[in-house]
């Protein structure tokens, strides 16, 4: 079994998927689409993913403020969840994501990533970050 981590952003979506072991979290890809609201590409793409890597869960980030509550981010985030549910069959699950392309960004910065070329990679570091973090959660509760 693996699973599969999401950072979704307004036009781009971080891609990471964990080891059979569920120990650790490794960078897939950055799905890009044109328009915000243009996502049947973007779900066909990870239904594809999902097979390729015999995914059974899907942890999906969600922006909540700092403040605990939940803005526009979030609710569009609920709503690629249903989505997600919808089409590939599987669980769902949210994961509070607050900082986490904060500490991508900072990651690159320190790894000598040029300004220019983290763009490129920052939501498939934040999608590493957010499922990591679910599965060292999991792996706490387990012990």
């Amino acid at each position: 079994m693996r699973i599969m981590g999401l950072d979704y952003g307004s036009k781009t979506v971080g891609v990471a998927v964990s080891d059979a072991l569920l120990l650790t979290a490794q960078a897939v890809e950055t799905i890009c689409r044109t328009q915000e609201n243009k996502l049947r590409k973007t779900l066909a793409r990870i239904e594809e993913l999902c097979r390729e890597y015999e995914v059974e869960r899907i942890v999906l980030g969600f922006p909540k403020n700092m403040n605990n509550t939940i803005g526009d981010r979030a609710e569009k985030s609920l709503e690629f969840a249903e989505m997600l549910k919808r089409r590939t069959g599987l669980p769902v699950v949210m994961w509070d994501e607050r900082l986490t392309t904060v500490a991508a960004n900072r990651t690159l910065m320190e790894s000598g990533v040029r300004r220019e070329n983290r763009k490129e990679h920052i939501d498939q570091i934040a999608a590493v970050f957010i499922l990591q973090g679910y599965l060292d959660g999991e792996y706490s509760r387990r012990k």
